[in-house]
């Protein structure tokens, strides 16, 4: 079987980290999608494998958590009518909880939006962190539950509710793709003894961007979203993998991985190809050759 060299691993990486799609991507490094696809599924493993085994015992002081919105094959309102849609065909979410000193992303999670999925986000997110945290949430209620169970009452906790109403002077086509205008916001504290002038949700909705930025698959009105939700989670580890440990945080000047003490150094694109090179299974020894006697 052919084996891409690690020149053309490493450059299909990178094209799918800066934001290109599947079939930019498979263009530029003139590489089949399927070599592309099935880089990026080995490299999404690699990535969530090595994150869950070595994001641990992360000090942090403020922890902020939200969740983004995507779709994997059609959206929700339109899965009745599409034709063989999958089983997790609609609305996928991606939960994240960063620190908001070094930026860390120190937990997410792919998949639904409601209670089930809060509570393993939740969980998770405990079991990463080495001490008490102030931790901000948004007004969804999921949160409540879930933080409940994974923290007690070791853990400041509030929410910050955003109240939003019709954007002015907007009709029509502009109103379709506008969205709802923020009208103001209420800290509600919830556990333990939050600063209430730290409760925020801005830095982990900041991280919103970058992701949409550096993910094709969560650009808006466009035909790169992702057809299978496997897919769509293999995408997102190999960019948190990316966004910890190899981008330079511009406001840190390091990146988010050294600042919280995780590393010493800058890891590269190379540095990501070598974790897919280490889970690939060895070549299986071939035995010595043995002449068949005809019957």
């Amino acid at each position: 079987m052919n084996k891409l060299d690690n020149k053309t691993r490493t450059l299909i990486l990178r094209l799918l980290c800066e934001g290109n799609s599947i079939r930019a991507t498979s263009r530029i490094a003139d590489v089949s999608k399927n070599t592309v696809n099935k880089l990026l599924i080995d490299a999404g493993k690699a990535c969530a494998d090595y994150h869950d085994a070595n994001v641990r015992n992360v000090r942090a002081s403020l922890v902020q958590c939200d969740e983004i919105w995507s779709f994997t094959y059609a959206k929700e309102k339109n899965v009745a009518k599409a034709k063989a849609a999958p089983e997790d065909a609609g609305d996928t979410w991606t939960w994240t909880a960063l620190d908001s000193e070094s930026k860390l992303i120190v937990s997410y999670l792919v998949g639904g939006r409601d209670s089930e999925y809060a509570t393993a986000f939740m969980d998770d997110l405990r079991d990463r962190l080495a001490n008490r945290v102030q931790l901000t949430t948004d007004g969804h209620k999921a949160y409540l539950e879930a933080v409940e169970g994974a923290f007690g009452a070791d853990v400041d906790y509030a929410q910050l509710v955003k109240l939003y109403g019709e954007p002015t002077g907007q009709k029509g086509h502009e109103r379709k793709y506008s969205p709802s205008e923020c009208t103001g916001t209420k800290k509600r504290l919830i556990e333990g003894q939050p600063v209430k002038e730290l409760v925020s949700t801005s830095h982990v909705e900041r991280q919103n961007l970058t992701m949409r930025m550096h993910m094709r698959r969560f650009t808006r009105l466009t035909n790169a979203f992702s057809k299978k939700v496997e897919n769509h989670a293999h995408a997102v580890a190999l960019h948190f993998m990316f966004y910890n440990f190899c981008r330079i945080h511009q406001t840190l000047r390091v990146t988010p991985a050294m600042a919280s003490g995780l590393t010493d150094r800058l890891w590269d694109i190379a540095d990501l190809v070598a974790l897919v090179e280490a889970a690939e299974p060895s070549p299986a020894k071939r035995g010595p050759y043995k002449k068949r006697l005809p019957a």
